[in-house]
């Protein structure tokens, strides 16, 4: 074998495990706890909020166990779901679920981002086991608030990242961990999904189902069936209008969602946070796009972060990029141009991967090389991790420990491009050192009649 194939200088495979409670797939370290409720043989019973949708999808990969509530503020949607649960009972407002807590041992949240540290904070304060979808929250402190809770109540999480779970990933985090292109100093992240604030052209390129450029002035008649007010939540008061319902349209304003950072970036960003054994950055710097807009995510954007040593592993930087902007090496052509991708730029070469598929950069240099034996266990489904942990204590690889850290970083992301400079992070304060002014996007304030802690 060539020098730069062999695993003479690679980072220690044991020492890597040893030292990262994140590694090893399905193995990885979760919050201990003891598990409540059903037995390995027997059902779960679990409350579903949120059932169109998204939400519709999660409560089909649940749905083997018993549906005892279903809750939404679409009175359209609920009755769908109640036709297949007739036996569930059926609520609009996730805040009177909880009246019925001893009812249900778990639950799945799948309402959108701006709702949901709302109704995943009293299910972990009740003890319940918690499913997510991504992002786990709306902002960096909640994503706090979250993990923490979470950690106290010693319960079985999960964050909605389902690729998480797929095979290619973990062949990718075994290579990277058994050092096939040498210790990483650098990973580039690209998604060329251009939903936001777009140009005309980025709309045309999107195929967007929406071209809005301004928060509109005008109300549209409120579907019937939905609460509206109910739908909005925490999130400060405006009249309806269609731009923001129904989803994915919510996702791209700054009051309900953070637009394609925090989205993609649960899925994109997850495979280099794994494979690295990444949590806090040590700065976070905005690159590229246009000027931030008071109400509207971007549609293109580009931000870096940096990180420490962690390890025998090298300080890091880390490349955010989406719709328009893509790595250097993607532009001049020395790499597959990949609609979307994670290169990870080693020190005896590069991996390039997707959802489904990677690849050793430079091919010639890796053709004879044999890949590791697989040493992460296979995910039984991503649901059915969670599932499973709630009735034995296994721990699941999406965990509020892991994706709380992840979601704080994706954030962070948007934080410093919306604040317009370098930040200097202190992960222990939850401020930016050097820029006060970014701590209204780090914690928002709340509509009335609406407190988290």
């Amino acid at each position: 074998m060539n020098e730069h194939h062999g695993q003479g200088h690679a980072i220690s495979r044991r020492n890597f495990l040893r030292g990262s409670a994140l590694a090893a797939g399905a193995a990885a370290a979760g919050f201990p706890f003891a598990a409540r409720g059903a037995g390995p043989n027997e059902k779960l019973n679990i409350a579903v909020i949120g059932v169109g949708g998204r939400g519709g999808g999660n409560l089909e990969a649940v749905s083997s166990e018993n549906i005892v509530a279903l809750c939404d503020v679409n009175a359209k949607a609920l009755a769908e779901a109640a036709k297949k649960f007739p036996n569930a009972r059926v609520i609009a407002d996730f805040r009177k679920l909880y009246d019925f807590a001893s009812e249900f041992d778990a639950v799945v949240v799948s309402t959108c981002e701006h709702t949901h540290a709302f109704a995943t904070l009293p299910a972990l304060q009740l003890g319940k086991h918690v499913y997510c979808e991504k992002p786990l929250t709306h902002d960096v402190w909640e994503a706090r608030i979250i993990r923490e809770a979470a950690e106290k109540a010693k319960v079985a999480t999960q964050m909605g990242t389902q690729i998480h779970a797929g095979e290619n990933y973990r062949r990718v985090v075994e290579l990277v961990q058994t050092g096939a292109i040498g210790p990483v100093h650098e990973v580039h992240v690209w998604v060329g999904r251009a939903w936001g604030l777009q140009s005309k052209e980025e709309a045309d390129l999107a195929k967007d189902i929406v071209f809005v450029q301004e928060r509109p002035s005008e109300a549209s008649p409120i579907p019937e069936g939905l609460d509206w007010d109910l739908w909005l939540g925490p999130a400060p008061e405006r009249p309806f209008n269609e731009v923001y319902f129904p989803g994915p349209k919510w996702y791209r304003w700054w009051d309900f969602g953070n637009g394609t950072m925090s989205d993609l970036g649960s899925h994109w960003i997850d495979l280099p946070f794994w494979a690295l054994n990444l949590k806090a950055p040590l700065t976070i710097a905005p690159e590229d796009g246009p000027p931030p807009h008071p109400e509207i995510a971007p549609a293109s954007m580009q931000v870096a972060y940096e990180y420490g040593a962690r390890g025998e592993q090298p300080p890091l930087r880390l490349t955010w990029y989406q719709g328009r902007c893509k790595p250097p090496m993607w532009k001049d052509g020395s790499i597959p141009l990949w609609d979307s991708g994670v290169l990870f730029v080693g020190d005896r070469g590069m991996l390039l991967s997707d959802y489904e598929k990677h690849v050793l950069l430079p091919e010639d240099k890796f053709k004879d090389f044999k890949a590791p034996e697989p040493f992460i266990p296979k995910s039984i489904g991503h649901h059915a991790e969670w599932i499973h942990a709630c009735k034995t204590g296994e721990p699941t690889t999406c965990h509020f420990g892991y994706s709380g850290w992840l979601t704080e970083a994706n954030h962070l992301g948007n934080v410093a491009y919306r604040v317009g400079k370098k930040l200097e992070w202190d992960p222990e304060t939850m401020h930016a050192k050097n820029a006060p002014e970014a701590d209204p996007f780090i914690r928002r304030e709340y509509r009335a009649g609406w407190k988290l802690v």
